[in-house]
């Protein structure tokens, strides 16, 4: 056993092998104890030379020496033994003389793990031969055995040929239709033809080695359920490499109808094709075609829509008999958002309705035009005897709730409470709220027990990798936290948490609270230098003198500061004697609310009637007014529109250094482009160092605003409804970062921006002229794709705000309008038409009447296009009143 564990040590894999070949079942299991005390051992450090080298014969002999198969699938599966560089054919070797239900309980047990544990599929499959036992179908052997027959590590054949070689062939494609996600490994490294899989699975089936019935159950199964787009266009190929005929095809109608209505675009259409190909030879009835014209009509795909109305015209053609029954399926059309497909059903009912022969049927197309747009909606008075519509209700707007700002907690009360939060907090990145209480909480315990909340947070610490002292000695610790800008709230936590573990030194600390040059050079740099002086302070603070509790922490969760309660923070800190830390003071008078005069008025008298600087500074401070913005100045760099902003003297005076560059001009592309502020959360917590002035805050945020939409980034806009919800006046930097977030590339981005834009418009706030002509410019510039743009304002107006959205459209869509000329040289700017058609839909609601420049060039132009078809609706909803026919 001793001679076993010292070649393994050694990495001697060759000689371990040897030895476990003359050694019974007994004195293998006898050595397994010594094995596991090296894995752990090895295991504390992984990656030096000495553990590099035994892995690979710890590997082996540990496989060797387990007596139970549930013990060496657990050795096989380690995670730290993943990439020990062993060949899977060395543990087929020294295992093959396992009984074949010990090796076939091991490969089920291998098969069970996930595919990220990452099992050999080679280790698998030759256990599978040596035990003789059916072959597992689990996710991990499935994605194995692809991986394997499509791999090109096998020159002169294809996977076509690997298939037909196989001895599990039926098994395995069986369960092939029920892994999930498989797509892009059946269609990574294919080039088509017989070593892509679709055309091997097809070939396959004609051949007859597989069921043909199977296969195509197996497709339209795996079709029912959904997935990914990759096993979409997959299964979707198999299909129709098939060639199904119109049995096969009929024998599945309920199928075919269920994948037209519910499933994803490319399959709905196929499977709208089937059906409609079923229809036309006469081999389906007419309710069928009206079941399917009622899935497929209420689809927002245009495309699918306009099919299946040709569909219909052409057996309303054929077959005169058959308007009762599909005349009702066209009406459902009237209700389609897209005026054009309402006026294209409009017309097929029009050209039909002679033919219906029940009176109920008519009654039910005049009920069903009440749907249409008012322009068409006057046509079917005449032709299909709709009811005159009312004069149009007054519109009344709705607008969300203005949010209520949320009043903080106290800190808790107790050690323990606090731990909780704080591990809460450090690992879910806390929003404003958490993480103030959190850090209010540690100042507030650290000063009154240090030794108490340092064992209440002991299990929070001991999970931290800079508390491992026999690894770092607290040196990598200090040097990692000396050299980093705080980059998340969650580097801010751990900062206090290593200086209360003793990790940081106070000299170390007092180092960087002296270094007066900015760490970073980018345009966040201001709010991130604001942000962790404050922390660097109570850090030193905690070391050195700790602070009773922290001036700072907000009265609300958006970051205010009620006066009268800093006030009552100063008086207390008087009468205990204590020293006010510079920047917390500072943020403090960041945050302090100034906007209600009658509240600054009273907090002054009372904060200059302490005595103290302090005092005095905040009296001044309070009847200073209301904090003013910087002169603003527009311009472009590159495709971009941006803002810089001027000089604020307000902010550059009795503040901090850390906290004065809050207050000098500021470009959003002045300075450096690249920086390491990427966490979005940390976003959220610069809306609440400056609460009052959301314009310094949105000009330093437009840059990775523009980004969402320009370069398609991801997470950015989850800040805007913060930026809505805050402080101060919303001016030309909070209305340029919205109108990007409206174009975001991500639906979440663009779905927070419309809650922005009606917080804002809730609250007041919202310059539709400032941020409908702001929108024109980007989608002229093509920082803004008019497509996203629609879908956002769409589900703004969707809410009820129709009035909002068209004063948007109003100032917005001239300038596209105005680069239409007469003959359209380069054509529109694709997606106006969608533009076009919620303007028009949100004036229709909001009863807007006027001129729009530049409208009546779109709707003279010739053709029947969207563009056309939606100018024309809006102009003629502008120019003149619906009338009762």
């Amino acid at each position: 056993m001793t001679s076993l564990v010292e070649a393994v040590r050694a990495g001697r894999t060759a000689e371990v092998i040897g030895l476990l070949e003359g050694m019974t079942d007994a004195e293998r299991r006898a050595a397994f104890p010594e094995l596991k005390a090296l894995r752990k051992e090895l295991r504390a450090a992984r990656w030096d030379e000495p553990s590099r080298r035994a892995y690979p014969a710890l590997y082996v002999a540990g496989t060797a020496c387990q007596t139970g198969a549930a013990g060496a699938a657990s050795w096989i599966a380690a995670a730290d033994m993943r990439w020990s560089g062993v060949s899977p054919a060395v543990l087929v070797h020294i295992l093959a003389d396992r009984e074949a239900d010990w090796l076939a309980d091991l490969v089920h047990r291998l098969a069970q793990r996930p595919a990220s544990a990452r099992v050999p599929y080679e280790l698998m499959s030759a256990l599978v031969r040596l035990a003789g036992c059916p072959v597992p179908t689990t996710d991990a052997y499935v994605r194995g055995w692809v991986e394997h027959i499509g791999g090109s590590w096998r020159r002169g054949d294809t996977v076509l040929d690997r298939l037909r070689g196989d001895p599990h062939l039926a098994e395995l494609v069986a369960a092939l239709f029920e892994t999930n996600d498989i797509g892009g490994l059946l269609e990574w490294g294919t080039n088509g033809g017989p070593n892509s899989w679709n055309d091997a699975l097809a070939r396959l089936t004609v051949e007859g080695a597989l069921d043909r019935s199977a296969t195509v159950d197996g497709c339209v199964a795996r079709l029912l359920r959904g997935g990914t787009t990759a096993d979409h266009r997959v299964f979707l190929r198999v299909l129709g490499s098939l060639a199904l005929t119109h049995e096969e095809q009929r024998g599945r109608v309920a199928d075919w109808l269920a994948l037209a209505s519910d499933a994803v675009s490319p399959v709905a259409s196929h499977a709208q094709s089937v059906l409609g190909a079923l229809v036309l030879d006469g081999r389906l009835a007419h309710r069928h075609l009206a079941e399917l014209s009622g899935a497929v009509l209420f689809r927002p795909e245009r495309k699918l829509v306009r099919a299946q109305l040709v569909l219909l015209g052409k057996v309303l053609a054929r077959d005169a008999g058959a308007a009762d029954g599909l005349l009702p399926a066209v009406a459902q059309a009237f209700g389609h958002e897209d005026a054009a497909v309402q006026e294209r059903a409009l017309k097929l009912a029009e050209r039909h309705v002679k033919k219906v022969r029940s009176d109920d049927v008519r009654s039910e197309l005049a009920f069903a035009a009440e749907q249409l747009i008012p322009a068409l909606r006057g046509r079917a008075v005449g032709s299909l005897g709709a009811a005159p519509a009312d004069a149009a209700p007054v519109h009344e707007e709705v607008l969300p709730p203005v949010p209520e700002p949320v009043r903080l907690a106290p800190a808790p009360a107790s050690a323990a409470e606090l731990a909780e939060e704080v591990g809460a907090a450090s690992a879910s990145d806390a929003d404003v709220a958490g993480f103030e209480r959190a850090l209010d909480g540690l100042v507030r315990h650290a000063h009154r027990d240090r030794e108490a909340l340092l064992e209440a947070l002991e299990p929070v610490i001991s999970r931290r990798w800079w508390n491992d002292t026999d690894r770092f000695h607290g040196l990598r610790a200090e040097h990692h936290f000396n050299h980093r800008t705080v980059f998340s709230p969650y580097d801010g936590l751990d900062l206090l948490l290593a200086t209360l573990r003793g990790r940081l030194s106070a000299a170390a600390l007092h180092a960087v609270l002296r270094r007066d040059t900015p760490a970073m050079t980018c345009v966040h740099g201001a709010m991130s230098r604001a942000f962790d002086a404050r922390l660097w302070e109570v850090a030193y603070r905690i070391r050195t003198e700790p602070l009773p509790f922290l001036l700072s922490t907000p009265t609300w969760s958006t970051g205010l500061l009620e006066p009268e309660e800093l006030v009552e923070r100063l008086e207390t800190y008087r009468r205990l004697g204590a020293r006010v830390a510079a920047a917390d003071f500072a943020q403090a008078l960041l945050r302090v609310r100034r906007g209600d005069r009658a509240a600054a008025t009273a907090a002054a008298e009372r904060a200059a009637a302490l005595g103290t600087a302090e005092g005095t500074r905040l009296a001044h401070w309070l009847t200073a007014g209301a904090p003013a913005l910087p002169r603003v100045r527009r311009r472009t760099s590159g495709s971009r529109i941006v803002v810089e902003t001027g000089e604020l003297l307000e902010l550059q005076e009795d503040f901090p250094a850390p906290f004065r560059a809050l207050g000098r001009p500021t470009s959003a592309f002045g300075e450096d482009r690249y920086c390491f502020h990427w966490s979005d959360s940390l976003r959220a917590h610069w809306t609440a160092v400056l609460p009052e002035m959301r314009e310094l805050v949105a000009v330093r945020l437009l840059r990775d605003l523009s980004a969402v939409a320009v370069d398609d980034t991801r997470g950015a806009a989850s800040v805007l409804p913060l930026l809505a919800e805050s402080g101060g006046e919303a001016g030309e930097a909070t209305h340029l970062c919205l109108a990007y977030g409206l174009g975001a590339r991500h639906p979440e981005d663009r779905l927070a921006a419309v809650d922005a834009l009606l917080v804002l418009a809730a609250r007041g706030q919202l310059d539709t002229a400032r941020l409908g002509a702001d929108l024109g410019q980007l989608a002229r510039h093509g920082c803004v794709k008019p497509l996203r743009l629609a879908e956002s304002l769409r589900t703004a107006a969707a809410t009820g705000a129709q009035a909002t959205v068209w004063g948007l459209l109003s100032h917005g869509l001239p300038p596209l309008l105005a680069d239409l000329a007469a003959d359209g040289p380069s054509g529109p700017v694709r997606g106006l038409g969608d533009l076009l058609a919620v303007a028009a839909e949100c004036a229709e609601r909001s009863g807007a009447r006027g001129e729009l420049p530049h409208l009546a060039r779109a709707a003279d132009r010739r053709g029947s296009s969207r563009l056309v078809s939606e100018a024309r609706r809006l102009r003629g909803t502008l120019v003149k009143e619906v009338t009762a026919a």
